[in-house]
């Protein structure tokens, strides 16, 4: 196996023996082929476009099939290889539709491989096409090559929860479908690449959109909330991950039965959400802080665990027969819940397509709920304090007024954006540190789990403006680029001209779509740590250090005396 599609890769250069993250070499392989044959299925849609043959499920199947390679989805061999074999039948049966159109069906071997029959010689033929096999002679464009697909992995997730939500664009899935393929092209040019990368971004930004529309839509604006750190007496789950629509199915399996549902990692800003908060009074707290520290919080819970995407860890003897996955997620040995048991992705979206779904059924939660009821559950009700969330775009737009006067009389020196993944390697105490000493009269704005490093100080507030304000997941990058922009246009300049600087951390695939989706928009001046991508080359870095004045981060003081001087 090779992997350096996450930060924590070892020592900082790839995984080859077995994953930092937890993944085995031959999860990690039949990874590999599964996006190998993806490029091969979108190298066959790209042909049907160009005859107007456009299956509405492909798009939607390429995006969770790529977003199940996404670090910390699923760690399941065989749910992989099946995916595989999903692909292969879905690239078949779109060569059809193709032929009889009259397109050029693609005959290159992406496009015609043939999976074998066992998990074990299917791994054999992953070996063949894994990311330094395949690799580019030109460094700089095997660098832009992977940065693509790690980008498209990103927008994948967020197409995924979008399209959940019922919120889909075909515009999003023809990129993806055309960047996939372009990686199977050999006569593309350095700028040509550097292009694809910022258009990665710009489809990024589209692809959050559209989830921002399906979570407001659905569950209204998040609002200001303040949320329980302790527990409270009785039954308990606990939810992790990200999806939304998840745990309002489990809230609503979940009513009168005398159990509490807690929040846990990036689930927290779930609270803010009226239509979530307002009709269970039964949706309490928030247990527990980032990902990376499962492995001594879930064994304290006294209850079930429900994990809803990525951001699972290898589960622990403890919680093992009380850990449930859902929706895309896997891990060999731990209980499934899905909206249809036994059915595979692609048969479960041609059902969804000619009912005019998306492809998300209605999931039944009675394993969890039966082994919550099961337990003791919390014997008392504890005081641990409590944190605010709720301050997406909406809720930081309507003191927009009063934010702009005290920026413009010297109440309000600067903003920082300090956000981003959280994770479990050294260097991370940095973003606690920077922001404990970001001065007074600054503003801290922070979103996805990197902000469990500080998410509970009390900084205070300016002119009644909290100085910290928790925007959302990682999911609602969006409404933290809606701010910057509304700002912009209130004080009649560039983004990059703002008292706003941006300190980020990175993890994860998801992350990459992010920052390529910032430097779409030419946002400039970006700190990002705590280490640099290792699949970036030497050359690719310089340009975005000369275009983009991306730098590294340096020490909490050092880089705050560079930002205001």
């Amino acid at each position: 196996m090779f992997c350096y599609q996450c930060e924590q890769t070892a020592k900082g250069e790839g995984c080859t023996k077995l994953g930092v993250c937890g993944k085995q070499p031959d999860t990690a392989v039949l990874q590999d082929l599964l996006v190998f044959a993806l490029k091969g299925l979108s190298q066959v849609a790209m042909a049907g476009r160009e005859k107007d043959v456009v299956d509405p499920k492909v798009g939607r199947f390429i995006s969770e099939a790529m977003f199940s390679t996404l670090t910390n989805v699923n760690f399941d061999r065989e749910r992989i290889a099946g995916l595989v074999k999903d692909t292969v039948e879905l690239r078949d049966e779109l060569k059809s539709k193709v032929s009889k159109a009259g397109g050029n069906v693609p005959t290159s071997e992406a496009a015609s491989f043939i999976p074998e029959n066992t998990t074990e010689a299917m791994i054999s033929q992953g070996e063949k096409h894994g990311v330094m096999v395949e690799k580019d002679p030109n460094e700089d464009i095997h660098s832009l090559k992977q940065t693509v697909i790690y980008g498209i992995k990103g927008i994948s997730a967020y197409a995924d929860h979008a399209a959940i939500l019922g919120q889909e664009d075909d515009a999003v899935y023809e990129f993806v479908q055309r960047g996939l393929a372009s990686t199977l092209r050999e006569d593309l040019s350095l700028e040509q690449w550097i292009e694809l990368a910022m258009e990665c971004g710009r489809t990024n930004i589209r692809a959050m959109e559209l989830l921002d529309a399906g979570n407001t839509g659905t569950y209204g604006h998040p609002e200001p909330t303040k949320v329980p750190l302790g527990p409270r007496k009785g039954k308990a789950i606990l939810v992790s991950g990200h999806d939304l629509r998840d745990l309002e199915m489990l809230l609503q399996q979940t009513e009168g039965k005398g159990i509490n549902i807690y929040t846990h990692g990036e689930m927290l800003p779930c609270h803010g959400y009226p239509e979530l908060k307002k009709k269970y009074p039964h949706f309490y707290g928030h247990f527990g802080t980032a990902w990376q520290n499962q492995h001594k919080e879930f064994p304290q819970f006294p209850g079930p665990i429900l994990m809803t995407t990525n951001c699972i860890q290898k589960p622990q003897d403890s919680y093992k027969d009380r850990i449930f996955t859902t929706g895309l997620v896997g891990w060999p040995g731990v209980q499934h819940v899905n909206g249809k048991e036994n059915v595979s992705l692609l048969e479960r979206l041609k059902e969804a397509v000619g009912l005019g779904g998306t492809g998300e059924k209605r999931k039944d939660f009675t394993p969890v709920i039966d082994k919550a009821l099961a337990m003791e559950g919390f014997d008392r009700d504890e005081d641990k304090g409590e944190v605010m969330v709720g301050f997406g775009r909406n809720a930081v737009m309507s003191v927009a007024g009063t934010v702009i006067d005290a920026v413009k009389n010297g109440n309000i020196r600067h903003f920082f954006l300090v956000a981003g993944c959280d994770g479990a390697k050294p260097g991370r105490n940095y973003y606690t540190e920077f922001v404990e000493k970001v001065p007074q009269d600054c503003v801290v704005l922070t979103l996805a789990c990197g902000k469990f490093r500080f998410f509970d100080k009390d900084l205070g507030d300016i002119g009644g403006v909290p100085r910290l304000l928790d925007v959302g997941q990682c999911n609602d990058a969006y409404s933290a680029v809606k701010i910057a922009m509304a700002l912009a246009e209130a004080f009649e300049c560039g983004v990059n001209d703002l008292p706003l600087s941006l300190v980020l951390s990175w993890y994860e695939q998801k992350a990459v779509a992010i920052l390529l989706s910032l430097l779409a928009l030419g946002v400039k001046d970006i700190r990002l740590g705590p280490s640099l991508p290792a699949f970036v080359s030497p050359n690719v870095l310089n340009y975005l250090v000369e275009n983009y004045d991306i730098k590294p981060i340096n020490t909490p003081d050092e880089d705050l005396k560079a930002i205001l001087g």
